[in-house]
């Protein structure tokens, strides 16, 4: 993640803070870059030298004027005049991050070969949220290759309690036992 990224993320997210819109503001970047996902020739357009800047703003403005709050209007303006339109991922992974630290939530991604019963993200939550002290945010996904049992990875550390990863140590210890 760039400088300029961490820069403006963090910008917005202090404005959002203040005036008290940094969750909705949260919610509709996420929206947004999932769509920008889906759609990338958007944010290319909004990075392209060949359209004058003010009309790649009014494409901005055409497209989401009040749909979602004019502060996030004007940041996306804002990325696309100084020509950082193809950093707004990146600068909403910092406004997330920065969020995350604020209201201490902490994401976890889960891998299971099967999706997860609501009793069972229930209990894992919990398990999590007395471990860490911090208010869990599950990130699931599918990964059939883990055959069962579950893969959890948060803070840099990672518990890894798949059947893969037991098959793959009996594996390295008959490779490594001297008959």
């Amino acid at each position: 993640m760039t400088t300029a990224a961490q820069q403006y993320g963090q910008a917005l997210y202090e404005l959002a803070r203040d005036e008290q819109v940094s969750q909705p503001i949260l919610e509709q970047m996420q929206s947004l870059v999932a769509a920008f996902r889906e759609e990338s020739d958007f944010l290319r357009l909004l990075a392209s030298p060949n359209l004058p800047k003010e009309e790649r703003c009014q494409i901005l403005d055409d497209s989401f004027r009040g749909e979602i709050h004019p502060y996030l209007l004007n940041f996306l303006k804002i990325l696309t005049r100084e020509g950082l339109a193809g950093k707004f991922p990146d600068c909403c992974k910092h406004y997330q991050s920065l969020y995350y630290t604020d209201h201490d939530i902490l994401p976890v991604r889960v891998y299971t070969a099967q999706a997860l019963t609501l009793q069972q993200e229930k209990q894992l939550t919990e398990k999590l949220e007395s471990i860490t002290g911090k208010s869990v945010l599950l990130q699931k996904h599918i990964q059939p290759d883990c055959l069962g049992g579950v893969r959890i990875v948060y803070n840099g550390k990672q518990v890894d309690g798949t059947v893969k990863s037991r098959l793959d140590a009996v594996g390295k210890l008959l490779k490594n036992t001297v008959v």
